[in-house]
């Protein structure tokens, strides 16, 4: 009995101490949400800025597992390449030692329960604030109260090794024989993390471990190497539901962990001496381990980087042999991406970044506009001849496809708005839900003008010659401000933009006013030719529908 209440007493502190760090990172990032994108988006093909870049987003989520997730996220959704992936992902197992160090001296160095519970208590009174920044900031402060509450109370739940000597012959059985104890607690701490999915998670279970004497310094080391494996299983998770590139930044994440484990295993005493000889004279008691178990993690990853950084371009294409790009089912086949898995109890929640997988998607509907309406014009202008069938179907597959992916994006933003976001991302989110419909709308007037152009070929009505020049120049038209929308769809649109879409809607109906009233002039002058005029009237009225769509786009990401 008394067994199980302390495996329940472990679990409880164990659970308070991940959702403390959930609220915390949670938070962390509605505070940072527009500094992470930024800095996200800002990145380059230079690995040593993807070096800093993956150190700094870990550092502000606190969590490797989020900060790897974003990273093949973006990947997926086609804002970063491989090759700047891998450089972030070598930040981001530096940037995660940070958790280490942050626990190894508050956790065990302070009495930090004395100024957790005080924290929560200032912060209290913030959480019901009306501003958003204020309340982000106390589901902070609670969030880090409870992370480190949950850590004393892991600390005084794990049995003192003193009074329970028979766990210490357990133990003791698996340490003194070399290569085989390495090998045992590497194993140990990659299954350990690979249960709770989270590398702080298992790391601080390791730090308490140490810190009351379970383990000895080789095997705290040994430990922290498994958990540099284990880590890599929530990219690889979170990876599943991706393209090749998201699996392929995910496999480079767990080869280069490989990697370093490997050579370490071969250098442990040397490694692990060196940690003592930079940390200065000290011993190796309980007392102690936490600090040089942050020291050793630190330099394992600084000296794995320094190995790995010269040879990101062999990685990368290491990678790219193991993950082929699956076989398309051919040239008119719908492209149809998945989103990756919003979220699951196998992968932490980043939903202050999870809109860039909905950014992807309706970026590939605003290219999906244009190639519609590029269809219809080439079809009127020439025909086609037997080709026309072909091309009706690309374009219907086309249309099919931009209806699947209108569906799963608007499923999908409203999943990403059922959490607890920053109010700017609300606001984002709310826009692009109205730019998914309103695209959606444009291409399916697209797919109409396609099949009119079709049926004017099919039924030969025969229109003036003057008709082809003035369909060709309101496609330009169109065209235009279809290319100046898409340019907006990832940035920030301003009054000047949208006067100048105002001026391109307005001519856009002046246009379709003076082409309609000449078509019903003809009619009045010749009836031989009303059905090739109405036909002609319906294509001016769908294009000027585009055009309206089009404004409701900007308006939209105006007030996002």
């Amino acid at each position: 009995m008394n067994l199980l209440f302390t495996v329940l007493e472990i679990l409880g502190s164990l659970g308070m101490f991940l959702f403390g760090m959930k609220i915390m990172s949670e938070s962390l990032q509605r505070l940072s949400g527009e500094r992470l994108r930024s800095i996200m988006h800002a990145m380059t093909g230079n690995r040593f800025s993807g070096l800093t870049t993956g150190f700094s987003v870990t550092c502000l989520v606190q969590s490797s597992s989020a900060s790897t997730v974003m990273i093949v996220s973006f990947v997926n959704a086609g804002l970063l390449t491989l090759f700047g992936a891998i450089g972030m992902i070598l930040g981001a197992n530096l940037g995660t030692t940070t958790t280490f160090w942050i626990i190894s001296i508050l956790g065990f160095k302070f009495s930090i329960s004395s100024i957790a519970l005080p924290m929560i208590g200032v912060a209290l009174p913030l959480i019901f604030s009306r501003k958003p920044r204020m309340k982000d900031t106390g589901e902070f402060m609670i969030g880090f109260g409870l992370l480190f509450l949950g850590l004393m109370f892991l600390k005084d739940s794990v049995p003192d090794i003193e009074n329970n000597p028979e766990a210490l012959e357990f133990i003791t059985s698996f340490t003194g024989k070399g290569f085989v104890s390495v090998i045992s607690f590497i194993i140990f701490g990659a299954i350990l993390t690979i249960l709770v999915q989270s590398s702080s998670v298992a790391g601080a279970i390791t730090l308490t471990m140490a810190h009351k004497g379970w383990i000895d310094y080789p095997s705290a080391c040994a430990i922290i190497l498994g958990e540099n494996i284990g880590t890599t299983i929530t990219a690889n998770l979170a990876a599943i539901g991706g393209n090749a590139n998201a699996k392929r930044a995910a496999r480079a994440h767990l080869i280069f962990n490989l990697i370093g484990v490997t050579w370490a295993i071969f250098l442990f005493n040397p490694l692990s001496d060196l940690i003592l000889l930079m940390v200065g004279p000290r011993d190796t008691g309980p007392e102690s381990l936490p600090i040089l178990m942050a020291a050793f993690h630190s330099t394992f990853n600084l000296i794995n980087i320094a190995l790995v950084i010269g040879f990101v371009k062999q990685l990368e294409r290491l990678v790219v042999h193991f993950v082929k790009e699956p076989e398309g089912p051919g040239l008119l086949a719908p492209q149809k991406s998945p989103h990756m898995t919003y979220e699951s109890a196998m992968i932490p929640h980043t939903g202050e970044l999870n809109i860039a997988e909905a950014e992807r998607d309706v970026d590939r509907m605003g290219m999906i506009t244009r190639e519609l309406l590029k269809i219809f014009t080439d079809l009127f202008e020439q025909g086609g001849g037997e080709d026309i069938p072909s091309i009706v179907l690309k374009a219907k597959q086309l249309e099919q496809e931009s209806d699947i992916l209108s569906f799963e994006t608007t499923a999908y933003l409203l999943r990403c708005s059922s959490a607890g976001l920053s109010e700017a991302t609300l606001g984002r989110i709310a826009a692009l839900l109205r730019v998914v419909a309103e695209l959606e709308e444009v291409c399916d007037c697209g797919y109409r003008l396609v099949m009119m152009a079709e049926r004017k070929h099919r039924k030969n009505r025969v229109l003036p010659p003057e008709t082809l020049g003035q369909v060709r120049e309101f496609s330009n038209i169109i065209l235009q401000f279809m290319d100046f929308y898409s340019s907006r769809l990832r940035g920030p649109v301003n009054a000047t933009d949208m006067e100048t879409a105002y001026q391109l809607e307005k001519f856009i109906d002046s246009f379709r006013k003076r082409m309609r009233k000449d078509s019903m002039n003809r009619m009045q002058l010749s009836g031989d030719a009303v059905k090739a005029e109405m036909l002609y009237v319906d294509i001016l009225n769908n294009m000027e529908s585009i055009g309206n769509h089009s404004i409701n786009i900007l308006q939209a990401l105006r007030h996002a």
